[in-house]
């Protein structure tokens, strides 16, 4: 394979991402057939004290997660068949969840394709060995790996074939708690686009190569090297990551992470299933998993309601008022009414990119203004009655200080249109103080079905209210209006990802009172204290190329609102930014795809 230099040539720098002007994908027919392969079950349920519950905790995983021990044999069999499904099933509904009990697995190829994820059993990576590969490739899409979209890798151990494992992904694909024995490819056969991405608790032994890759977030890892940057390369907590020097080339480095708290993950301790809840860190750096066992306590499977397509919301309601924990295992999920957690600490899991459909215009998830509860792993689509927002952590005007044992939104991925017709006023909604937002991507969909400037019309992506909120890994894309509002006070984001709707009509459509265009990222004029590092904002306005944008960023010019590394880019000259914050950073010109830059703001 050929190797690019670490400041890769110009032809690898300026690649747009234009995922739209690619192809709609259609969607895919019905789910796929069962595969007839091993399903696990808990251990039974326990019988509560008093008089039996009217829903029961634990039991079978169902179909759709399969569970493979390293005595079986057919294994390579049964992958390549998931991943025949799955390749190009880009608004298909097959979901899986790929499980590997501990043990050592031996010339594996495990192949990734659409809503599939897959993941060790073990309480560490290393309890979990593959010697092979877990590969994502964009074959399916002639060698471009920018709508290589939900797919994920966790708590694995990898010795790579050739040395180096291929993960050329896009957003909501998140590879946490693996442990690769060697190099990390994040490029496509062929060093095609790329526009990802996210790892988080990883030990890369080798240097991770990024090559073609537009934009990346690394959080509290370890890694061997890091080979190139393009645009925008964020790290925060990563023992080996280069020193900040944005923006040539455009690292930035962040010694340690303020505040996080891994994502919940399911483990098995003997026979036993039990899902295991990591413990809040501060100035955290490095793997969390370095000593072998994790920090943290854990919950046994019949303290969760295993969740299963076709339950209504009603019951996952009266599981949780019951005091069970939700387990949503893969499928899809129509919601007729919000699911509203209540109880402090609640954890809402989900496995294989299970997703929640609100069918009338509802919320689909509701939290109370309370303690640690966690949310993770999940996809919300939304559908075709508008609704007025999709998840709201804390219900308005929530007050009460959560950052000892902050709630947590984790791998929580947000859809409007592209798989059909849907409509959300905003997609997610925080208020809870001390919220932490560890990756997400909130995408009105500029490709597929139901999509169209008011098809799928959605007019703000993300809104912060809540005071103290951090974000690690905002993905947010193409909304009508603001892609992301804050009006908290003390909040902060560590790399942001953003472009603004493709598919806008014309200039007028986009207005903003006297301002030409809304903002990606919005800091409300009230906020007195916010902090941003790696945040940047790309226009492709191919619907109208004359449309100006004013900046990708709009903050309140005070001293203690902060920004640190911010760029914007024009996407091969469809479109202009005037600025990139405020009034400040020279415009995109041309269609040469080069970065406006500003280092610090004010």
């Amino acid at each position: 394979m050929p190797h690019l230099p670490m400041d890769s040539p110009d032809s690898v720098r300026s690649l747009p991402a234009r995922r739209s002007v690619l192809g709609a994908m259609a969607a895919t027919a019905a789910a796929p057939a069962l595969l007839g392969l091993s399903s696990p079950a808990s251990a039974a349920p326990v019988a509560p004290a008093a008089q039996p519950r009217a829903l029961p905790g634990g039991g079978d995983l169902g179909p759709n997660v399969i569970v493979f021990d390293p005595s079986a044999s057919g294994i390579q069999a049964k992958l390549d068949e998931v991943f025949r499904q799955q390749e190009s099933a880009q608004f298909g509904t097959g979901r899986y969840a790929l499980l590997f009990k501990p043990g050592t697995y031996n010339g594996l190829n495990a192949q990734l394709g659409f809503y599939t994820s897959i993941a060790g059993l073990g309480l560490s990576p290393d309890d979990t060995a593959i010697n092979g590969d877990v590969t994502v490739d964009a074959g399916w899409f002639n060698g471009n790996a920018t709508q290589n979209f939900w797919r994920s890798a966790e708590n694995l151990a990898l010795t790579p074939v050739s040395g180096t494992n291929r993960w050329a992904v896009a957003q909501a694909a998140p590879f946490r708690r693996m442990h690769v024995k060697g190099g990390l490819n994040l490029a496509p056969t062929g060093y095609g686009w790329a526009s990802g991405g996210y790892i988080a608790d990883s030990r890369i032994d080798g240097s991770v190569g990024p090559y073609s890759q537009q934009q990346w977030y690394t959080r509290d890892s370890s890694v061997g090297g890091w080979a190139n940057a393009v645009w925008n390369m964020v790290f925060s907590g990563v023992q080996g990551a280069p020193a900040q020097s944005f923006p040539n080339p455009p690292y930035t480095t962040l010694d340690t992470t303020p505040v996080s708290r891994e994502k919940p993950f399911l483990y098995l301790n003997g026979s036993e299933y039990r899902v295991f809840l990591p413990e809040r860190r501060t100035n955290a750096r490095g793997i969390t998993w370095g000593s072998g066992t994790p920090r943290g306590t854990s919950l046994p499977l019949t303290q969760f309601y295993v969740a299963k397509p076709g339950v209504t919301a009603a019951t996952l309601n009266a599981a949780l008022t019951q005091g069970l924990h939700l387990l949503l295992t893969p499928g899809i999920y129509h919601l007729d009414q919000p699911i509203q957690v209540n109880r402090a600490g609640t954890v809402v899991l989900g496995l294989g990119y299970a997703t929640l459909i609100p069918d009338n215009g509802v919320t689909a998830l509701r939290t109370a203004d309370v303690d640690g509860v966690r949310l993770a792993g999940f996809l919300i689509d939304a559908g075709p009655v508008n609704s007025s927002t999709l998840l709201e952590v804390g219900p308005t005007g929530a007050s009460a200080n959560h950052s000892a044992n902050p709630t947590t939104v984790q791998d929580v991925f947000i859809r409007i249109g592209g798989a059909g017709a849907g409509k959300a006023t905003t997609s997610m909604v925080i208020n809870s103080r001390g919220t932490i937002i560890d990756h997400t991507w909130v995408w009105r969909a500029d490709h597929g079905t139901g999509v169209g400037w008011e098809t799928n019309r959605a007019d703000y992506g993300i809104r912060v209210n809540g005071d103290d909120v951090l974000a690690t890994g905002l993905f947010v894309e193409h909304f009508n209006k603001y892609d992301v509002q804050w009006y908290g006070q003390r909040g902060r984001t560590i790399f942001f990802q953003n472009e603004k709707a493709y598919d806008a009509p014309n200039q007028a459509a986009i207005q903003n009172g006297n301002v030409r265009g809304y903002a990606a990222y919005k800091v409300a004029d009230s906020v007195t204290t916010h902090e941003g590092w790696g945040l940047g904002s790309y226009c492709y306005y191919n619907v109208d190329p004359t449309i100006v944008q004013h900046n990708g960023f709009a903050a309140p010019n005070t001293p203690g609102v902060k920004f640190h590394d911010l760029l914007v880019v024009s996407l091969g000259g469809q479109g202009q930014y005037e600025h990139v914050v405020n009034e400040t950073g020279a415009p995109t010109s041309g269609t040469s795809t080069v970065p406006s830059t500003v280092v610090s703001y004010p």
